[in-house]
């Protein structure tokens, strides 16, 4: 059990005191709640509820338990030995269409927030790309995936084997994200290389020993690869989609049902702490948090280069720096909002997992409560255009092939993808 961090004088340490305290909520006690996590960065506003008193404030206590696998936080929630969890976005959608191994509903009020996935390619890969497909150091994400093609394409014809490629969960933004840019690439994800499931705190492990080729994960498993000198940056999250819901807080729709006011504080203490996490003036009390072996357990210089959007590419020096790399509370970063939840649902038939039916939209959608989000936070904090926008319109959000979704017209955009084909390599189960 991992219990929080207290000052000389056992108080829970207070990175908040520039702030005003939330107003608490009456009708129950302080309720303790055990919430699970995966030791990543896109955990922070979850892990500053907790770790700099937001949650306590509003009469929660959040018991955190880190967990290995995106399978075991989804059974342990369904199975109650989690009241709450940090969890893919895509995860409350595939339960409420009754997909993967241990379906059971989940939903969602509330997203931590944007950003924070890349992609990386083992630097012998990357120097294959350099050579055989003549791509210089500044090249951007489609560039890179179309180079790629052409080394898998001449891998082919030399009767290589396809390169092993890992993502975290098969109901995950990093599937979809990755698959979506190797598709953009021209490399169908299903037939032209192999994608396997390799939880997130292995993926750097399993690229420095050859076990992959490389992956999509979120930080700081990129940087460190990359740190190490075993891997290449090739695209970021905001290549792909830059407002794609990255990590949400997940529950049990009964447990929301029975505790609505415990619901409620929840919301206010994220709310307050995703505000404070996206203050740069809080990152470095945020970075000395997360790299506690209690959390994310990775080096703190790290960790403050990602809070700040400051990546090294590889290990030759090469740097990018992406503005906004994390956005924890901006641009109506919380928001639950269901055509984000049917975007989704749109790459789950994509790529084969279900099918495209009424029902089907109608139960990836309620994944998504913006209702209980707006419950606990009132009107005035709710975007101010529609829950069903069509997503990709806006430069700000453009996708990488310059898509865009309308989720009342569905069946149009997927089949306007060249590239879309069913599951055929297992990798719609469970982590290995």
């Amino acid at each position: 059990m991992i219990t929080k961090s207290t000052d000389s004088s056992g108080s829970p340490r207070d990175g908040n005191s520039q702030l005003a305290a939330p107003g608490r909520l009456t009708g129950e006690g302080p309720r303790t709640l055990r919430a699970g996590f995966i030791p990543l960065v896109d955990a922070s506003v979850l892990i500053a509820a907790a770790e700099f008193g937001f949650a306590r404030k509003e009469g929660i206590l959040l018991d955190l338990v880190r967990d290995i696998s995106w399978a075991n936080v989804r059974d342990r929630l369904a199975f109650r030995q989690f009241d709450i969890a940090h969890m893919l976005s895509p995860m409350p959608v595939a339960s409420m269409l009754g997909l993967g191994s241990n379906p059971s509903p989940t939903i969602t009020p509330f997203s931590l927030g944007r950003g924070g996935n890349a992609i990386t390619l083992s630097t012998r890969l990357y120097a294959r790309m350099r050579q055989e497909a003549g791509i210089i150091e500044t090249a951007g994400a489609l560039e890179n995936a179309r180079a790629l093609a052409k080394v898998i394409e001449g891998m082919k014809a030399r009767g290589e084997a396809p390169p092993t490629l890992g993502v975290t969960y098969p109901f995950s933004s990093h599937n979809y994200e990755f698959r979506y840019w190797l598709a953009a690439g021209g490399i169908d994800p299903d037939r032209d290389i192999k994608l396997v499931v390799v939880p997130p705190p292995m993926t750097s492990d399993a690229l420095a020993a050859n076990a992959i080729d490389g992956f999509c994960v979120g930080a700081p498993w990129n940087m460190v690869a990359s740190e190490r000198g075993t891997g290449r940056i090739v695209a970021a999250k905001q290549d792909i989609w830059p407002s794609a819901p990255e990590k949400v807080i997940g529950m049990r729709p009964d447990w929301a049902e029975a505790h609505p006011e415990t619901v409620s504080r929840l919301i206010v203490a994220l709310d307050a702490a995703a505000r404070w996490c996206d203050d740069p003036g809080n990152h470095d009390a945020l970075a000395e948090a997360l790299a506690d072996s209690r959390y994310i357990a990775a080096p703190i210089d790290i960790i403050r280069r990602v809070l700040a959007g400051e990546f090294n590419l590889d290990g030759e020096g090469n740097k990018r720096i992406i503005t906004d790399y994390f956005t924890f509370h901006a641009d109506s970063a919380n928001y639950p909002r269901p055509s984000q939840a049917l975007w989704l649902y749109s790459q789950m038939v994509r790529w084969g997992q279900t099918e495209l039916s009424p029902s089907g939209m109608t139960g990836a959608a309620s994944a998504y409560r913006p209702d209980i989000y707006r419950r606990a936070l009132g009107a005035g904090t709710m975007p101010t255009d529609d829950d069903a926008r069509i997503e990709g319109a806006m430069e700000s959000d453009r996708f990488l092939d310059g898509q865009v979704f309308d989720p009342r017209d569905m069946a149009a955009y997927i089949a306007a993808f060249p590239v879309k084909t069913g599951m055929r390599d297992g990798l719609s189960g469970d982590e290995i």
